[in-house]
């Protein structure tokens, strides 16, 4: 596969680049897992919004720029060559959004969409639960109908951004004789509800990026329920293709961090061995095989294509590929990466912990492998 650029495309890179240029933060902004960072980066949503920067395939009317796919991928790869701050909504803009685009109402959309993209609302994920994880269908919170309203009951946990977000998206069980996948619906409800209990989660470095989400009694609008009662297990599908396959994890991202390890690897190549060579070599191959994939996936979908149990696959090399581009570098260099002091080796090992989280969150590659030989190679069931 060979890309090649339209002068439109070539128009809108300079573009991009140079409002990135201008705009983007000299100095790193704080760590968005704490009170002060999150404000920072909300800050930079706005900044970004200001600009028509923050949603650009959406439609002009909610706050995008209009564009395809294509496009994005383009902006993406501008965006991370400019080194500009992570995306604090990464869970409302590039999951909840196509989600909502794809079954919401228009009523929704017109309240949801543009406070999300004007980074005025940060939402967070409430999926997951104590013995529901992976095995999303054994969700039991519950949302009983009671007149215009639902009222929610349940526990939720690893639900990212939600120490500070204002919103989150769930699954619950609506029809409570239900069992599994059906009986399930997505929410829409507000983290500073009455009868919300929000109780942080450390990481590893000690911040709290999750969160676990209590409910009790929580009333919400019936209005806030997205694409039909007892559709929510089709409607996370749609949400989990996203994440999975495409949006959540530009490949523009992995391949800034291949551009650092192969300058890492330069600083450092005359007392390495062939075998950190051919590690790197093979991170930088399979960062441009990932970033050709997902431009193939992108054409297609503009092609009246859509994202299916294929994105299982992608799920599975970009978190397997993050994990071997961060050892490479901490095999690069070895007992000096444990000197968090230093900036460059406290970066690595950042991105090193941080990575071996990826076969984990969006579904475990263990069950994504399951979802690939039954749902893509059609292969039986014990």
């Amino acid at each position: 596969m060979e890309l090649a650029y339209t002068e439109q495309q070539k128009a809108f890179r300079e573009l991009s680049r140079e409002w990135l240029t201008e705009n983007v933060p000299t100095d790193p902004l704080p760590s968005f897992d704490t009170p002060e960072g999150f404000e920072a980066h909300r800050a930079w949503e706005k900044t970004l919004h200001a600009g028509s920067w923050s949603a650009v395939t959406w439609p002009k009317e909610y706050g995008g720029r209009g564009l395809n796919l294509i496009e994005w991928l383009i902006f993406e790869e501008e965006y991370w060559r400019a080194g500009a701050p992570g995306r604090v909504n990464q869970n409302g803009l590039f999951l909840l959004a196509p989600t909502m685009m794809e079954y919401g109402s228009d009523a929704q959309k017109k309240r949801f969409l543009p406070p999300m993209a004007s980074g005025e609302e940060i939402w967070a994920q409430a999926w997951s639960e104590p013995g529901a994880g992976s095995d999303l269908a054994a969700v039991k919170a519950k949302a009983t109908r009671d007149g215009d309203r639902y009222v929610l009951n349940g526990h939720k946990i690893w639900s990212s951004r939600a120490v500070f977000a204002d919103w989150a998206f769930g699954l619950f069980r609506t029809d409570p004789d239900s069992e599994r996948h059906r009986g399930l619906s997505l929410l829409l409800f507000p983290l500073d509800s009455d009868g919300v209990r929000v109780e942080p989660i450390a990481q590893i470095d000690g911040e709290p990026g999750f969160a676990e989400i209590f409910l009790e009694d929580v009333k919400v609008p019936a209005d806030n329920l997205l694409g039909g009662e007892g559709n929510g297990w089709s409607v996370c599908m749609a949400t989990a293709g996203f994440e999975r396959g495409l949006m959540l994890r530009s490949p523009a991202r992995f391949q800034a961090t291949a551009k650092r390890l192969v300058s890492l690897y330069k600083e450092n190549a005359d007392r390495l061995d062939a075998s950190v060579e051919a590690a790197v070599m093979q991170a930088v191959l399979d960062t441009d095989a990932y970033c050709l994939s997902i431009y193939a996936a992108a054409s297609n979908i503009l092609a009246d294509g859509s994202i299916g149990p294929e994105a299982s696959c992608n799920k599975i090399f970009w978190s397997e590929m993050d994990i071997a581009l961060h050892r490479a570098a901490l095999s690069i260099l070895g007992a000096q990466a444990e000197i968090t002091a230093q900036p460059q080796s406290a970066s690595w090992l950042d991105g090193y912990l941080f990575s071996l989280a990826g076969p984990i969150y969006a579904g475990t590659n263990e069950i994504q492998k399951t979802i690939i030989a039954e749902r893509v190679l059609g292969m039986p069931r014990k």
